[in-house]
Formats: structure tokens, sequence, C-alpha cells
């Protein structure tokens, strides 16, 4: 082997996923987290090791979501300027959580794919109540909680800069 040859190396991508509650995300989450040289970091994993005595509203929710993402962020610059590929669980429901996700693209140079699970609110509703009985989830959302939550939720636009995916 010549070791005078330089390597190409591939550029690793910043995985996103933006779907309502009950989406698919997760689903999706696996699948592409099962790519070679990919890891997957998942909001629901973190905060239920270490807020999930805390997080009984909503509120609460925000409110450790956003210590994880201050957390989180450099933590993600240095694995994307290693080379590998993170599938990003957390919702890329927001602009605002969006424009985070697009400072850790920017800061490390990473590959981006926004990950958009267009489904309807019934199916949503319907996977949810199924999800929620059966217990497997860290968190319950109720219909109300989904309502709520999904107020906030804003498609993402190709104005934001991202390569997006759209699955329907």
């Amino acid at each position: 082997m010549n070791t005078d040859t330089p390597v190409k190396a591939v550029k690793p991508t910043l995985h996103l996923l933006c779907g309502k509650i009950a989406s698919g995300k997760s689903t999706l989450t696996a699948r592409l987290g099962a790519s070679p040289g990919t890891i997957i970091i998942s909001e629901d994993t973190w905060l239920a090791a270490l807020y999930k005595d805390e997080i009984q509203s909503v509120a609460a929710y925000v409110q450790c979501a956003a210590k994880l993402k201050n957390a989180m962020k450099p933590h993600l610059i240095s694995l994307l300027n290693a080379g590998v590929s993170v599938v990003l669980d957390f919702p890329a429901n927001t602009r605002a959580n969006r424009e985070w996700m697009m400072d850790i693209i920017t800061a490390s140079g990473a590959n981006n794919c926004l990950h958009y699970l267009n489904v309807s609110d019934d199916i949503c509703k319907a996977r949810l109540r199924a999800r929620n009985a059966e217990g497997a989830h860290d968190f319950a959302a109720t219909d109300e909680e989904f309502e709520m939550i999904t107020r906030y939720f804003t498609a993402p636009s190709a104005d934001e800069g991202f390569t997006i995916i759209e699955y329907s």
C-alpha cells in the first residue's frame, strides 16, 4: 500500500427529523442509524436519563430540552468534525429548533438531510394512542398535549437551507 496517497474522507451528514408526535420519526431514526459510520442521538433517551422525574408538563419539557441542547451542541459538532454521521432524533419541528440545528451544520461543515414526515394529525393520534397503550416509549402524550404541541409545528421550507426529503 502506498502511504503517500491521501485517503479521500467522506463528509459526514447530520440527519434531522421533522414530524409531529408519532409521525414515525423514531422508526426512521433506527433505519438511518443502521448506516455504517453513523450514530443516533435521541432527545427522548437523554431526557429520560437526565430529567424523567422533572418532566411532568410541556413547560418542564421545554426547559429540560433547552438545557440538553446547550450541552449537546459542542458534542455534536465534535462528532461531525471527527467524521461521524449523526442521526439527531431531536424534533426539527419549529424554525427556531432548525436554526439551532443549522448552527451545528455551519460550525461543523457537515452535509445535512432534513427528513420531513408529513403525516396527518389523525394518523399521528392513532399511532400515539397505540404507543401509549404499549407503554414502551419513554414519554406518553395525551391528545390534548398533542394538540398543544402541534400548534407550534412549522413545516420546513426551502429557504432555510436544508436538503429536505419529504415522506407522505
